[in-house]
C-alpha cells in the first residue's frame, strides 16, 4: 500500500513509498484512510526540524489529522464496518505516569508518550492502518469529509475546557472572547466561542478574502489590529499564533479575572521589550490567569466531535480550501495565500 513517509531529521526526505499492510500487532481495528489534513507540524517534520521513527524502523509515516472508515473491528467494541472515525494522535507512555494511567495522556508527566505521525508511531497518511478501538473516535456520518477537521477541533475543545475550569474557580459570567489567529485552530476557537453564546472577536493580519468572510459568517467580528483596539477587557483570550508580541498583548489586555489560554507554539530567538514588573502587577491585582494548552485526550476528541456536529456544515466545508490527491502530495505543502485547511485525499468519499 502507498504511504507518505520521511526520514526524521533529514530535510526534504519526504517520499511516497510502498509499504506492507499494517500488522495486527498494531491494533485489532482495520481502518481505511479517507483523508489527512496538513498542518505546520507536518511541514516542520518534512523540513527536518524534528520527528521520530518507530523503534527499529528508518522511516516515519506522516499524518496526524485524519478521517477514515472502519473496514473491520472486533465484536462488541462499539465500532462497526463503514463507521467514520478519527484516530487519536497521542498514546500513553508505557510505564505509565499518573496522568497517562487515567487517560489524561495530553498531560503526560514524563514525556514518554508516543504520537502518530510525529513521535515513534506511524501516522495516518497511508491507505490503511490498524489501531486499538479505544484510540478511535466516531464522528457524525453527516459531517462527511469535514470530519477530517476533528483533530484541530480537539485542540480548541481542550483550550475551552481548561479556560472554563479556571474561570469557574469563582463566580464567572464571561461575555467577550478574543481569538488571535484565523487559521484552522483559531477558527475552531471562534466557532466554539460562538457556540457558547459569547461575543467573539478574531484578530489576524489578512485584510480580505476567505478568512474575514469565514469569521463574519460565524457571527463573530474580524480585526487586523491589536487586542486593545479589538475589544476592551475581554474575559477570555485564546492565543493561536505563537507570535510573542501577541502573547504579551493578550496577557496585558485581558479583563479583570480573565483567562488567557496559549495554544500557539513560539519559535525561539526573538527578543521583545516588555515591562515585566508592570505586567506582573497588573495580572496579580486583577486576578488573571494564563495557561498553556497542547494536544488532547479522548474527552476532548468527543467534545470536538460534538462541536463539529453542531456547526453549520456549509461553513465547515469552506474551511477545506484545497483537496490534493495522494500522488500529488507536494502540492499540499505548497502554501497558497487563501489556504485555510489543505487535505490529502487517500481513499475519497
Amino acid at each position: 500500500m502507498k504511504a507518505l513517509t520521511v526520514l526524521p531529521l533529514m530535510k526534504d526526505s519526504a517520499q511516497l513509498i510502498d509499504m506492507p499492510e499494517p500488522d495486527e500487532s498494531e491494533g485489532s481495528v482495520l481502518v481505511e484512510t479517507i483523508a489527512v489534513g496538513v498542518c505546520g507540524t507536518d511541514i516542520e517534520i518534512i523540513s527536518g526540524a524534528y520527528g521520530w521513527a518507530p523503534p527499529g524502523q528508518e522511516r516515519l509515516v506522516l499524518g496526524h489529522e485524519s478521517l477514515g472508515r472502519i473496514l473491520s473491528a472486533p465484536p462488541n467494541c462499539g465500532l462497526t464496518s463503514n463507521d467514520l472515525v478519527v484516530g487519536i494522535v497521542r498514546t500513553p507512555d508505557p510505564e505509565p505516569c499518573y496522568s497517562c494511567a487515567i487517560g489524561q495522556w495530553d498531560m503526560c508527566r514524563n514525556g514518554k508518550y508516543s504520537e502518530h505521525g510525529i513521535k515513534e508511531l506511524h501516522g495516518f497518511c497511508r491507505e490503511r492502518y490498524r489501531i486499538s478501538p479505544e484510540h478511535l473516535v466516531k464522528v457524525d456520518p453527516n459531517l462527511g469529509i469535514t470530519g477530517v477537521l476533528l483533530e484541530p477541533a480537539t485542540i480548541l475543545a481542550k483550550a475551552w475546557d481548561h479556560v472554563e475550569k479556571i474561570g469557574n474557580r469563582v463566580t464567572w459570567q464571561p461575555k467577550r472572547a478574543i481569538i488571535t489567529g484565523a487559521g484552522p485552530v483559531g477558527l475552531m476557537g471562534a466557532l466554539m466561542g460562538v457556540q457558547r453564546g459569547l461575543e467573539v472577536h478574531v484578530i489576524d493580519q489578512v485584510t480580505q478574502g476567505l478568512k474575514p468572510d469565514l469569521v463574519s459568517s460565524l457571527g463573530a467580528t474580524y480585526h487586523t489590529g491589536s487586542i486593545r483596539d479589538a475589544c476592551e477587557s475581554p474575559d477570555v483570550v485564546i492565543e493561536c499564533t505563537g507570535v510573542p508580541s501577541l502573547v504579551f498583548d493578550a496577557m496585558e489586555h485581558v479583563g479583570a479575572g480573565g483567562v488567557v489560554c496559549l495554544t500557539g507554539v513560539s519559535s525561539g530567538g526573538r527578543n521583545i521589550a516588555i515591562d515585566g514588573g508592570e505586567l506582573n502587577r497588573y495580572m496579580v491585582l486583577e486576578n488573571e490567569a494564563v495557561v498553556g494548552s497542547v494536544n488532547a485526550n479522548k474527552t476532548h476528541y468527543e467534545l470536538g466531535a460534538k462541536a463539529l456536529a453542531n456547526a453549520d456544515p456549509k461553513w465547515l466545508e469552506r474551511l477545506i480550501s484545497r483537496r490534493v490527491p495522494l500522488d500529488d502530495w507536494p502540492k499540499a505543502i505548497d502554501h497558497k495565500p487563501d489556504d485555510v485547511k489543505v487535505i490529502i485525499d487517500i481513499n475519497p468519499l
